[in-house]
């Protein structure tokens, strides 16, 4: 095994944007047409997306619902219907620890709501390390070694920044599926995968000076596939390796990172660093921020 062949050169002087914090949009609902129930943990507002006035004081705890009704938003409560004009709201909390509620689920951020001819689309709107924080933990099981949760961290940080824009038909950057990355809000976060995201903050991994899409599957059943016989063309990041999961079915595209694989490597001692190095070919890691 060769892994110092294509061990990533950590550069963490090196800056990838100016900002201290990197936003992204998460879409939760597309066109829904049915009501949609949302809420804030602790007080908060519904305000007019493009003038930022105040549309509605937002009880803690309190279930409200929304639903198309031609042009206007219909919001529902306490089983009383009332109409909102703006074609876009947003749900945010009045207090930095608070959370905003949709699809049964709790989530950083705020939430966007936009009313448009095929119904509502919903997006959960955060910064990324929080997105990554929601990540983690849904793409891969919070028991497994902090080595491994650490290689899932800064591969769905570097998916994330590489696809944004990728749904902006729909008026988000990714959707909270597998068809982009699994997505669960706070719900399923714990003290390690958030420890692992916190000690990767703002690692991606870049080839030829661009952060790279870091495709990841479930298994690879013993070997992962080189780009080029799944989807048709060649990604020079992307190698075929021995994936360390022949014992494990297999389980997704097998291009990039096995994330049994991974676990197996760093139950065998390697760090995330290596495993990364391992699975993506001639790339470096650097800081976004």
């Amino acid at each position: 095994m060769k892994i110092l062949r294509n061990l990533i050169l950590i550069i963490l002087s090196c800056l990838l944007a100016n900002s201290a914090a990197y936003a992204i949009k998460i879409g939760l609902y597309t066109h829904y047409s049915d009501k949609v129930a949302v809420g804030v943990s602790k007080g908060g507002v519904i305000e007019n997306a493009k003038t930022g006035a105040y549309i509605l004081v937002l009880n803690r705890m309190k279930p409200y619902k929304l639903k198309k009704s031609g042009n206007f938003i219909q919001v529902e409560i306490d089983k009383k219907l009332y109409r909102i004009k703006s074609r876009e709201i947003i749900i945010r909390t009045s207090q930095s620890n608070g959370l905003v509620f949709a699809k049964n689920r709790w989530y950083r951020g705020q939430l966007l709501v936009l009313n448009e001819k095929q119904g509502l689309t919903v997006i959960n709107e955060l910064d990324l390390e929080n997105y990554i924080k929601g990540v983690v933990p849904a793409e891969m099981p919070t028991s497994w070694n902090i080595e491994a949760h650490k290689a899932q961290a800064i591969a769905a940080r570097s998916y994330a920044v590489a696809n944004t824009g990728k749904r902006l038909e729909y008026g988000y950057d990714l959707k909270d599926t597998p068809q982009d990355q699994n997505y669960i809000g706070i719900s399923a976060e714990t003290l390690q995968t958030n420890r692992a995201v916190e000690s990767t903050h703002g690692q991606v991994l870049v080839y030829n000076g661009k952060v790279i899409p870091a495709y990841y599957h479930a298994s690879a059943g013993g070997s992962t596939l080189p780009a080029r016989k799944v989807w048709g063309k060649d990604l020079p990041y992307i190698k075929a390796v021995k994936s360390f999961d022949e014992k494990i079915p297999k389980n997704g595209h097998r291009v990039g990172m096995s994330q049994n694989g991974a676990q197996i490597l760093a139950k065998k001692g390697y760090s995330a660093y290596q495993i990364l190095g391992y699975f993506y070919n001639n790339v470096m890691l650097r800081k976004l921020y």
